[in-house]
C-alpha cells in the first residue's frame, strides 16, 4: 500500500527557508512569526546546506552570553544551523520514510531532488497517508 506512494505525493512545497547569511535574530523572528519550530537552510540554487532548529538558536544565545559576546544580529544562521541532516529522496516510498521516522527519531525531514530542496515531510504527513488508504480500502 504505502510503497507505491511517494514522499513528493504528501510533502510540503512550501516552506520557510534561510540563506546561510540570515542574521539568527532575523530566523528567530520568522520562526515564531510562522510558528515554526525549524526551517531549511538553502544556497541561492536551492540546495540544501543544513537546518536551523529551536535548539540551535538556544545554544547560539547561551554560547554568546556565556562567552560575554555583544549579541547585536546573534551572527548568522550558517555559524549556528545543523550541517549534518537527515533527508528523504524526493521518490521515496512511505514505508521507507516511516521507517526513517521512527529509527531516527525525527519529526520531519526535508525531501531533496539532486541535492536540491523540493519540500519536507513530518510524521502528520505519513499519517495523512496511511488515513486516505484506510478510507478507500
Amino acid at each position: 500500500m504505502l510503497r507505491s506512494v511517494k514522499a513528493q505525493d504528501y510533502m510540503a512545497t512550501r516552506l520557510i527557508s534561510f540563506g546561510p547569511e540570515t542574521h539568527l535574530f532575523d530566523a528567530i523572528r520568522a520562526m515564531q512569526e510562522y510558528g515554526i519550530s525549524g526551517a531549511p537552510v538553502v544556497d541561492v540554487d536551492g540546495c540544501l546546506l543544513g537546518m536551523l532548529s529551536e535548539l540551535d538558536c538556544l545554544k547560539a544565545i547561551l554560547s554568546q552570553t556565556y562567552h560575554e559576546e555583544e549579541m547585536g544580529s546573534g551572527g548568522h544562521v550558517a555559524d549556528y544551523m545543523t550541517r549534518n541532516v537527515d533527508t528523504v529522496a524526493h521518490d521515496a516510498d512511505l514505508t521507507a520514510v516511516a521507517h526513517q521516522f521512527i529509527t531516527k527519531g525525527r519529526r520531519r525531514l526535508p525531501v531533496v531532488k539532486a541535492g536540491k530542496l523540493v519540500g519536507q515531510i513530518s510524521r502528520r504527513d505519513v499519517l495523512r497517508a496511511v488515513e486516505e488508504f484506510a478510507k478507500d480500502g
